[in-house]
């Protein structure tokens, strides 16, 4: 089998660079080229210390694809430039695979019409953390029986959207186990506005931005007599990266674009 060939937006990041370890040490993989307009024109690897990794950096993604012909985009850039990325790839037959998150529901769906016009596969992951989306899916079926829920996600302090985007896909996913249910009291009221976190269906999502942490999220579900939590922790990056993995080789097989990695899951 033909191995498949990746360019990476983003390659000089925090996740950016992990990807690109990931990749190098991948036989079924080719880093063909990093998008960097600081370092375009360089090697990937003299950039990131990775003397084994000769593909070099280009200034955009039009010239990175034109140039080193990949199969796959893989973007952990940010939500001002994903859509153009993912529009450019598409059209361009490269299959995305989106780790940035804080993307509109509105972007999400006009990303999915571009892909399946033109038949061509696309993933976008709020996580690619595997325990991180198996605490997704458990909390979706905890919820058909513990309808009072809330969500805490705790990141770093570098993050730029709140809350996080797999904050925002967990309280999907709840939405579609139980019918809205306005919690608290009645007649409660914040006495400093935003204390009860952000409202989704009824219940509330807050977010910590500390140094020092990564990506943590637990949902919390309470009823008579008992709480039910189910937590997950990345301490590292590398958390992230057999998902990435997983996507890369899943999206070669898709003609349509996939939103959460719990659709690839053999659950």
């Amino acid at each position: 089998m033909a191995m498949i060939r990746v360019a990476v937006a983003g390659a000089s990041g925090r996740m950016g660079q992990e990807t690109v370890k990931m990749i190098v040490g991948a036989k079924e993989f080719e880093l063909v080229s990093g998008i960097s307009r600081t370092y375009a024109g360089r090697e990937v690897g003299d950039v990131l210390g990775v003397s084994s990794v000769k593909a070099p950096f280009y200034e955009t993604v039009e010239e990175a694809i034109h140039m080193s012909a990949p199969d796959v985009l893989v973007d952990f850039t940010t939500p001002d430039s994903v859509q153009a990325h993912m529009k450019i790839a598409l059209e361009a037959g490269v299959r995305p695979v989106i780790g940035t998150s804080g993307l509109a529901d509105t972007t999400i769906a006009e990303m999915s019409d571009l892909a399946s016009e033109h038949g061509i596969g696309a993933i976008i992951a709020p996580n690619f953390a595997i325990g991180a989306v198996l605490m997704m899916m458990f909390a979706q079926k905890a919820a058909r029986y513990f309808p009072d829920v809330e969500i805490m996600e705790m990141h770093h302090d570098r993050k730029l959207d709140a809350p996080s985007g797999t904050a925002i896909k967990t309280a999907d996913l709840i939405k579609g186990s139980r019918t809205e249910k306005r919690q608290g009291h009645p007649e409660e009221k914040e006495v400093m506005l935003g204390a009860r976190g952000a409202y989704s269906d009824g219940f509330r999502i807050h977010s910590i931005r500390l140094p020092g942490l990564v990506a943590h999220q637990e949902v919390i579900f309470g009823a008579a007599g008992q709480l039910l939590s189910i937590r997950h922790d990345s301490f590292q990056r590398e958390s992230f990266m057999p998902g990435v993995h997983m996507a890369i080789q899943e999206v070669m097989k898709l003609d349509h674009l996939v939103y959460g990695l719990e659709h690839l899951l053999d659950l």
